[in-house]
């Protein structure tokens, strides 16, 4: 079982970050998961640092823990370049860094002002781009004349063991698909039949025994007021369907559209409460079905009252569960 804390860029300073994953891992935290964005979901979160520069500087500042970033390579980023980036990281940190991808939302990749493709064809460049990473970090020299066009490229720093490469997916169709070129599989929270389905799709797909992360949403701070408020005053542009969340371009239009999100809605998907115990529990139900890889992400600014409670109390009774 591994426990993970995630490090929302959008939401805080990369600095605030850095100090928090230091204090996570002596906490009794395992892994980081780092998001990837150009834009925050809301200009309420107000924040969106480059990942990948902080990456170096936090798998510098702690000793063992692990570090993961889910990325969309393809339009923003060229699959050559996050090859390299990842095997430079690799290199240096044997062992502690991996990568999740997936086909991307159009909140991040539009900058580049190239056109905003269909989910079918976004899923047929992550895979492009997935065998182009696959085959620079074999050390091969790679051109590619498909969605995406890659021309000599070749990769000259590669560590002793390539990093695991994991897909992202929300469906149980794109867990069944991803399954046959990932090493792994990463999704978000929700009820546990819904993800035993969805593990028996990806290992229908040809991932079994292949891990499977879940990244877990919840709200926790000390009064049961600060939890809820803060949680919808910083989440609630984040729990419409997948169909709406790629396609949204701007802040703002994130804004606009959780504009009519109450509490209610929000409680369907983040677990929001102030009690230690009723997280224990959710989070054990998660264990006691199999999936006992989680990143836990609380949504709202209570960091370190989170990072020291959970620690504290959290950790060591879902470690009691195995």
């Amino acid at each position: 079982m591994r426990i993970g804390y995630h490090a929302s860029h959008e939401q805080f300073l990369p600095s605030e970050l850095l100090r928090w994953v230091i204090q996570a891992e002596d906490a009794g935290f395992q892994s980081v998961l780092s998001s990837d964005h150009f834009f925050p979901w809301s200009d309420q979160q107000g924040q969106s640092g480059f990942a990948w520069s902080w990456l170096g500087a936090a798998l510098q500042a702690t000793r063992n823990i692990d570090f993961g970033i889910v990325n969309a390579p393809g339009q923003r980023y060229h699959p050559a370049i996050i090859a390299q980036a990842c095997a430079t990281l690799a290199e240096m940190y044997p062992e502690r860094f991996w990568i999740a991808i997936g086909s991307g939302q159009n909140l991040n990749e539009h900058i580049t002002g190239t056109r905003w493709p269909s989910k079918a064809e976004r899923n047929m460049r992550l895979l492009e781009c997935a065998t182009i990473l696959e085959r620079l970090w074999a050390g091969e020299t790679v051109t590619t004349q498909g969605l995406v066009v890659t021309e000599d490229a070749r990769l000259y720093t590669l560590p002793a063991k390539k990093p695991m490469l994991l897909g992202a997916a929300v469906t149980e169709q794109t867990a069944e698909w991803i399954a046959n070129w990932a090493d792994g599989l990463i999704t978000t929270s929700r009820p546990v039949d819904d993800l035993k389905r969805m593990r028996d799709k990806f290992i229908q797909g040809g991932g079994e025994c292949k891990p499977i992360y879940i990244k877990v949403q919840l709200s926790y701070d000390r009064t049961e007021e600060e939890a809820r408020g803060e949680a919808l005053l910083q989440w609630r542009n984040n729990i419409f369907e997948n169909d709406l969340m790629t396609e949204l371009r701007t802040p703002a239009q994130f804004d606009a559209a959780g504009k009519c999100v109450d509490l209610h809605e929000l409680e369907g998907k983040v677990l929001v409460s102030s009690s230690l115990q009723q997280h224990v529990d959710w989070l054990a139900e998660y264990i006691e079905a199999g999936f006992t890889n989680l990143l836990l992400h609380n949504v709202n600014r209570s960091q370190e009252v989170f990072i020291k409670d959970f620690g504290e109390k959290v950790l060591p009774a879902l470690k009691s569960i195995v």
